[in-house]
């Protein structure tokens, strides 16, 4: 992936300059991806991922599609550095005088990185998760309230439903913290880690083993197109590879529920409730839409560093000073 000879800032700041790019591309396939994974079986607002983004837009407008991006854009610059900087941290020291690292040390760094990031990751999609469901909640209490309306005696003069007020990010946050402290933006730590080591383990080293069918030379990096086919192959296949876990850690981060849908104690109550009530297939539920938004955005991440974008900043520094 990175070179060794890349400083630690550098890989810190092409990490961040990847996840704004990428989150910026994906995120109305990662919306639409919470709402497919968090509605159950009778309460379907949704039937595909371009049904899904169709409804929102009318709904909701254009904007509506990136609801929760902001929390997004702020945090993933953190977390995809810790998590590109922490493999390359971790491949190094676990490399014996720069011999080529086997598959079980690549695997112990991807597990290595995903731990990490889950310091980031696990208030960030806990907060994106309650703005992205949002809109669905909505949705739904409308179209209920509307049968409510239709399914009366009369249905003359009956009022019209409330608008109902969305919470910022800031505002659940400040909720969080003052009923549940700083455990309460760790909600589904567990699952968080349950998805995002497993991940790691797939990815990195599948993405390093593809990258080097392209290198020509073994000191020579590969060329940016196959570092970008690399990290879409590798990240589409690591993310469908965990999507029963992202399914999991996506209700178990869910503060709000629709109407009669079921709420979880824990991964084991979650899995079982899934499984008994919706079949194996739920677990899949959100798969193609997850593989969409990994994908390109791995890719994204591959390419920066491949171009080293930080590097050339970093040097161009002490010459504007100067």
């Amino acid at each position: 992936m990175a070179d060794k000879q890349i400083s630690l800032p550098a890989k810190l700041i092409n990490g961040g300059i990847a996840g704004l790019i990428g989150v910026t591309c994906v995120f109305p396939i990662d919306l639409a991806k919470t709402r497919l994974q968090n509605q159950q079986n009778g309460q379907r607002m949704y039937t595909s991922m371009s049904d899904c983004l169709i409804k929102t837009i009318r709904s909701e407008g254009y904007f509506g599609m990136y609801r929760g991006a902001a929390v997004n854009l702020t945090l993933v610059t953190p977390e995809k550095a810790i998590k590109l900087a922490a493999n390359d941290f971790f491949r190094h020291h676990l490399s014996k005088d720069g011999k080529k690292l086997t598959l079980l040390r690549e695997m112990l760094a991807g597990c290595g990185a995903g731990t990490c990031q889950v310091i980031v990751t696990t208030p960030m999609e806990m907060l994106k998760i309650q703005l992205q469901d949002a809109g669905r909640i909505a949705a739904q209490k409308k179209l209920m309230a509307a049968q409510a309306q239709l399914s009366s005696s009369s249905g003359a003069g009956a009022a019209e439903p409330a608008v109902e007020r969305r919470p910022t990010a800031t505002q659940i946050t400040r909720e969080l913290l003052r009923s549940k402290g700083i455990a309460g933006l760790y909600k589904g730590l567990g699952a968080t880690l349950l998805r995002d080591v497993p991940f790691s383990i797939v990815y990195f080293p599948l993405f390093a083993n593809l990258n080097k069918l392209g290198q020509k030379d073994p000191n020579v990096k590969a060329p940016f197109y196959v570092s970008f086919l690399s990290g879409c192959v590798a990240g589409s296949t690591a993310a469908v590879a965990v999507n029963p876990c992202d399914v999991i850690k996506t209700r178990l981060q869910s503060l709000q529920r629709g109407v009669n849908e079921d709420t979880y104690s824990g991964i084991l109550d979650c899995t079982k409730k899934i499984w008994q009530k919706e079949g194996p297939m739920a677990f899949l539920k959100g798969a193609y839409c997850r593989a969409l938004v990994i994908a390109p955005l791995f890719g994204i991440a591959q390419v920066v560093y491949f171009i080293g974008i930080a590097e050339f900043l970093l040097d161009m520094l002490p010459k504007h000073r100067a």
